[in-house]
């Protein structure tokens, strides 16, 4: 099982971040510019939340509630889960799995190191199995 900092390496060194402080409609547009689904809420060098486009969808649009009038703040969520840098990756989809979500900020002493998503764990562990299958076929065949 491949730690979540070998995922890490492998992307972008760039947090992709807000502050708490902005609009949800200027979140929807830099989610749209990055074409992520997420974002980090981050305010002086500290964690503060995750915003998504799922808390958009939940917390504006079915509410009935204007995007240029709502902040950030009042729509991230707050209490998030983290996980160290040493965390595996099949840890980090069962935790994600089990808890319903599809963004987990990576953490390590307080300081974030990225954000992982659903996606990119289903990735890495279709590169792997596909290595496993290939290394199988290549036992078997010699």
């Amino acid at each position: 099982m491949k730690p979540i900092s070998e995922l890490l390496k492998q992307r972008d060194s760039v947090l992709y971040q807000i502050a708490p402080t902005v609009s949800v409609f200027d979140a929807l547009v830099l989610l749209a510019k990055l074409e992520v689904g997420a974002l980090l809420v981050m305010q002086d060098g500290k964690l503060q939340g995750v915003v998504s486009e799922r808390d958009y969808t939940r917390k504006v649009a079915l509410q009935g509630r204007n995007s240029k009038e709502t902040t950030v703040a009042d729509i991230m969520t707050r209490e998030v889960i983290t996980v160290g840098p040493q965390t595996g990756t099949r840890a980090c989809m069962s935790l994600m799995s089990h808890k319903k979500f599809r963004h987990l900020p990576v953490v390590d002493d307080g300081k974030v190191l990225g954000l992982i998503s659903i996606r990119d764990i289903m990735d890495d562990i279709i590169a792997d199995n596909e290595q496993t299958i290939s290394q199988l076929t290549n036992y078997i065949n010699s």
